[in-house]
Formats: structure tokens, C-alpha cells, sequence
């Protein structure tokens, strides 16, 4: 465990070393979601497999969200793609890395690859979609009814009796994330990317849904938009493809990273995640 200044955020990061000690053949970063979202989804999920396969793996927890610090204010999206800026410089990453983002965590990485486009070699993006008026309109709307039903405690029971303790606990520590902090304001009024900034991207873009997704829909747009993107789909899946279905989503990173020319991922290590 580590703890970065971020320029005044106190952010906590972890890094995974390949597991058989020899040199990445690449690095990872790791970029979570909202609110019930953490680098831990990463840590029980991916990271540890692509540590085994030889990669370098970063991964932390945004402003406000697990063990970084919790500002009062400052939740525009700029502010959490400066935050990933700053730590790739912090880190002392010089050459362009691969970014997975779990939903608003690919919103992320679309706008990094916007203002930074150096620091982006790739991004697979899982049930994500980056920041648009649609999605600004979108979020507001969710952020507001999560402001009443995640501090409601009837709501909060109704989760702990059907969706089990732990996602309850999930609820209510976003819940007070959203009571104690301007998150639900600042979010929908974040500078948005302009329709020519994003067909702007040239990184590879690989985006990942549930075939129950609303977010679905969002393939053809995006394959259409910009200049190197492909949708892949998780049957039967919802928004939690990363933790419904780890195992897809460990095969497509590795495959879509051998696409992008790493070279050396471990042979064996790859076979046993299949």
C-alpha cells in the first residue's frame, strides 16, 4: 500500500510487479467507477491476472472513493483526469500506457486520451462511454435519486436483505461520499469534449457491454465515431460485467493487449485464465 500527493490529494495507489520477478512487458493502468467502486474491484478481479502474465499493473482509488482522500469539492471530470495525469507523472511513467476503465473509470480514460493523447497507448473501456451532453444530462439524474435512495435507510435495508451485506455497506459509504461532498453537482457540470475531440482519439479503443446493458446501445455510436474502435459483448450481462464476469473480461484484456503489440505476456499463465 502507498499513499501519493497528487498536487494536494492524497491518493492511495497499488502496483503490481510481474509475478515470476522478470520485466514487464508492458504496464497497465486500472481507472474504477463511482461511488460503490474502488481499486479493490480490480484487485479481486484483473490485476493480480495480468500481474501473472507479466504485466506491470497500477492501480488507485479516485478522489473521494476508498482510501484516497475525500475533498468536500472538486469532482468535475477534469479534476479526475488531472488526478490520473499527476500519477502517471508521479510515478515516473514516461511512455504511453494501456488504460482499462470500469464505467465512469473508461469516461476517464476517453478524456485523457482527448488532452493528454501521448500518455494513451490503448483503452479498453468496460460498460463506459465517454462524457458527452447525453451523458452529463444522464448522470445528473443518477447522481440526484442516488443522493436520496443511498442515505434513505429503508432503501438501505431493502439492499442489505436482497443484494447482501456487503453491497449494502457499498450503498452506504457512497451515500455519505454524496451527502458530504459537491460529487453530485460537480459531475454534470464538467467540461465536456467536444464531437471533434473525441473523433480526434487515435488510440485503440476496445469497449466491452453487457448484452442487458442500456449502455449497449453506445457500441454502434462509438465504432462510427472514432477512428479505431471495436465493441466486444458479455452475454446475459448487465452494468457489472467486470464483476459478473471476471474470466471474459481477463481473456478479452489479454487478448485486446496482444493485439496492441505487447509481446512476451507468459504463454502458460495465459492458457490456465481461459
Amino acid at each position: 500500500m502507498a499513499f501519493l500527493d497528487l498536487d494536494g490529494l492524497r491518493c492511495h495507489v497499488q502496483r503490481l510487479a510481474p509475478s515470476d520477478g522478470g520485466p514487464p512487458c508492458a504496464t497497465v493502468v486500472l481507472v474504477h467507477g463511482l461511488l460503490t467502486d474502488s481499486l479493490a474491484s480490480y484487485y479481486f478481479t484483473l490485476a493480480p491476472a495480468l500481474a501473472a502474465a507479466g504485466l506491470a499493473v497500477v492501480m488507485y482509488d479516485q478522489r473521494g472513493h476508498g482510501r484516497s482522500e475525500r475533498p468536500s469539492t472538486g469532482y468535475q471530470l477534469e479534476r479526475f483526469t488531472a488526478d490520473l495525469d499527476a500519477l502517471l507523472d508521479r510515478l515516473a511513467i514516461a511512455g504511453p500506457v494501456h488504460l482499462v476503465g470500469n464505467s465512469f473509470g473508461g469516461t476517464v480514460a476517453f478524456d485523457l486520451a482527448v488532452n493528454r493523447p501521448e500518455r494513451v497507448a490503448s483503452i479498453l473501456a468496460i460498460e463506459s462511454e465517454p462524457a458527452s451532453p447525453a451523458w452529463s444530462a444522464k448522470l445528473d439524474g443518477i447522481l440526484r435519486r442516488a443522493g436520496t435512495e443511498l442515505t434513505d435507510e429503508t432503501a438501505l435495508a431493502w439492499v442489505a436483505a436482497e443484494r447482501g451485506r456487503h453491497t449494502a455497506r457499498l450503498a452506504r459509504t457512497a451515500g455519505r461520499l454524496l451527502a458530504a461532498t459537491s460529487l453530485a453537482r460537480d459531475i454534470p457540470a464538467s467540461r465536456l469534449p467536444s464531437e471533434s475531440q473525441l473523433r480526434a482519439i487515435r488510440c485503440p479503443v476496445l469497449t466491452v457491454y453487457g448484452t442487458e446493458s442500456d449502455l449497449a446501445e453506445q457500441a454502434s455510436w462509438l465504432d462510427g465515431l472514432l477512428p479505431d474502435c471495436r465493441s466486444e459483448f458479455a452475454a446475459g450481462q448487465e452494468h457489472s460485467v467486470l464483476i459478473e464476469a471476471p474470466s471474459l473480461v481477463r481473456t478479452l484484456t489479454l487478448d485486446w493487449l496482444r493485439e496492441q503489440g505487447v509481446t512476451g505476456l507468459r504463454e502458460p499463465l495465459e492458457r490456465s485464465l481461459r
